[in-house]
């Protein structure tokens, strides 16, 4: 899969097993959980906000590569 980056998260022990459980129960990789909730995530402020217009994306990146690095 092209254009994917690794970001490193801090999340605790807890809550990540409760994440790993519910993951698991639907049928998904933990990794494919996540997604599926930043996916909604995005969906839920677009939906409520407006869309993000590629103009803020584009102003956005720069910020995103220092905080994440880029790969």
């Amino acid at each position: 899969m092209k254009n994917q980056k690794t970001v490193p998260l801090r999340i605790s022990d807890d809550l990540l097993e409760k994440l790993y459980y519910v993951a698991k129960s639907e049928g998904r990789s933990l990794n494919n959980q996540f997604l599926l909730m930043a996916r909604n995530s995005v969906a839920y402020f677009e939906k409520t906000k407006g869309k993000i217009d590629a103009a803020k994306l584009r102003d956005i990146r720069a910020e995103l590569e220092a905080e994440i690095g880029g790969e």
